[in-house]
């Protein structure tokens, strides 16, 4: 793979002393309504997610569309490595591909690959919808958006762990994110964030990508967590999911009647 990590990361660029962390939301509701909301709220990107949200083609565009306008990046999340949904999702005007079950280096570069035009990658031409989401003419997708997209990749599983060093050392990665809820499942601790074998598996993360200088990300939905993200260096955090934020919302109101 010939491309270059500094290349996708642009959007992620945080210079200075005191960088500013990167806030995102995970949209699992079928509603350009609700994606339009959170992005003019001023999430720095949010993620439209078709691996497990209720969101089919038909929604897709929709939601990619009502970020327009704001300075946040629709990002999806798409089912499973195939080359189809990424086509599709970028071709609709998304900012970028959020990648699941990533175990491997050469699955990472595989990543990458679906997400860069020749000789790069692969990605096949034809931002026939998405270029209206930026701004620019058809003719002006290329030089202008195609290659800034952004290429995220989960970090969810032991084997992830285990080669996590050989992961950093891909080229063209914008960002590995740690998710918590399916590595303590996969690790045998579903909720126990603070178990020793958790907590090893995020140290082995964190050191890796703080040594390939590779951005970081992860889930933070509590203000100390956000705190203790930011000393441990992660570039950005997702600060919730929509439909839990609702419910949640809903469930504290009605207990003020009872």
């Amino acid at each position: 793979m010939n491309g270059s990590r500094a290349e996708p990361a642009r959007e992620l660029e945080m210079p200075g002393p005191a960088p500013k962390i990167r806030t995102s939301f995970m949209c699992t509701i079928p509603s350009a309504v609700v994606t339009q909301a959170l992005a003019h709220a001023g999430a720095d990107a949010v993620v439209i997610d078709q691996e497990h949200g209720a969101i089919g083609p038909e929604h897709l565009h929709a939601m990619i569309a009502a970020t327009a306008g704001t300075k946040c990046r629709p990002l999806v999340r798409v089912g499973k490595r195939d080359e189809a949904m990424v086509k599709l999702a970028l071709d609709m005007g998304a900012a970028g591909v959020v990648f699941p079950l990533v175990n491997t280096a050469q699955e990472a570069a595989d990543c990458v690959a679906m997400t860069r035009y020749p000789p790069r990658g692969r990605r096949g031409f034809g931002p026939f919808i998405g270029h209206s989401r930026w701004g620019f003419s058809f003719d002006e997708y290329l030089s202008k958006v195609g290659g800034t997209i952004i290429c995220n990749i989960l970090i969810e599983t032991k084997s992830a762990i285990d080669n996590i060093e050989a992961i950093c050392s891909v080229e063209g990665i914008s960002a590995l994110i740690l998710a918590p809820f399916d590595l303590a499942v996969e690790l045998g601790c579903p909720g126990q964030f603070d178990s020793q074998e958790f907590l090893k598996a995020v140290e082995q993360f964190e050191r890796a990508t703080t040594a390939a200088k590779v951005a970081k990300s992860t889930v933070a939905m509590t203000e100390e967590q956000v705190q203790a993200a930011t000393v441990r260096g992660y570039a950005a955090v997702m600060l919730g999911f929509d439909v839990l934020m609702l419910k949640n919302s809903a469930t504290t109101a009605i207990s003020w009647i009872k």
